[in-house]
């Protein structure tokens, strides 16, 4: 054990302080550069697949009911008893991008951002409805995160909007054998599959269309190669260096008995 717990911090001590270093390039005078090119994303973008909850309020309680459909709950799965915690339906988009809105029937929402969505179901109810407000949420928008993270999973975007750096604080940040210069991040547009590989250590990270996190990305660290080598060759190593350590103890006691004859 003794050897083992010698052998990670060995090689734990090879990876430096540049390796780990987040954005070690930034420098006050490169903000201007940066913000140049720097893109804040808001909002989430709909997407086909997406389930949305769609909340219509007024001064008048009763003039809204039809547009707040109520989800079916049931108290423990298998039961036919309705839970008492209320909860609303929500909209899957379909794959056409269209959702079927109570009263006002089909609704075309993929791609827009979840504002976008709201202005134009309050437009529509306007000519129903004395001055309705319109929230939505999309209730499935997630990311995931893997590799030398400290907690790897998958992270609610209950905000709105995330950063590659607010999804891998929330996952604990990275491990220490975790290359900062090597993140890939997945993600689906039009049914198609993108990557990029971002480099933290470069402050060039922020102007990356990448920086700012999609629903369903999903972003992966990949290990530096202190981690491949304890993790492919660490019991072949602590096995020679058990096995060379014993010789040495054999040849210590051999000599050590000579002497004393």
């Amino acid at each position: 054990m003794t050897l083992a717990v010698a052998a990670a911090a060995l090689m734990a001590s090879c990876v430096t302080q540049k390796q780990m270093t987040y954005v070690s390039n930034a420098q006050p005078e490169t903000a201007d550069s940066i913000n140049a090119n720097y893109q804040v994303q808001s909002e989430l973008t709909v997407r086909i697949g997406d389930a949305l909850t769609i909340y219509v309020s007024a001064l008048d309680p009763e003039a809204v009911v039809p547009y707040n459909l109520p989800a079916v709950v049931y108290a423990t799965p298998g039961s036919t008893t309705l839970s008492t915690t209320p909860a609303l339906q929500y909209y899957t988009v379909d794959e056409n991008g269209d959702i079927e809105f109570p009263v006002l029937g089909k609704l075309h929402v993929a791609g827009l951002k979840r504002n976008e969505v709201e202005s134009m179901i309050k437009e529509k109810l306007e000519v129903q409805v004395l001055n309705p407000q319109v929230h939505t949420h999309i209730v499935n928008a997630r990311v995931s995160v893997l590799g030398e993270v400290n907690r790897p999973g998958s992270i609610p975007m209950t905000s709105g909007r995330m950063t590659l750096l607010d999804a891998l604080a929330s996952a604990g940040d990275l491990t220490v054998y975790g290359r900062r210069d090597n993140v890939l991040v997945t993600r689906e547009v039009n049914g198609k599959l993108e990557m990029a590989r971002l480099n933290i250590r470069d402050a060039n990270i922020f102007t990356s269309p990448y920086f700012f996190l999609q629903q369903n990305d999903v972003v992966y660290v990949s290990p530096n190669k202190v981690r491949a080598v304890s993790s492919a060759n660490a019991s072949l190593w602590l096995s020679m260096v058990s096995t060379v350590a014993s010789a040495a103890t054999v040849i210590v006691t051999v000599v050590n008995s000579a002497r004393a004859k």
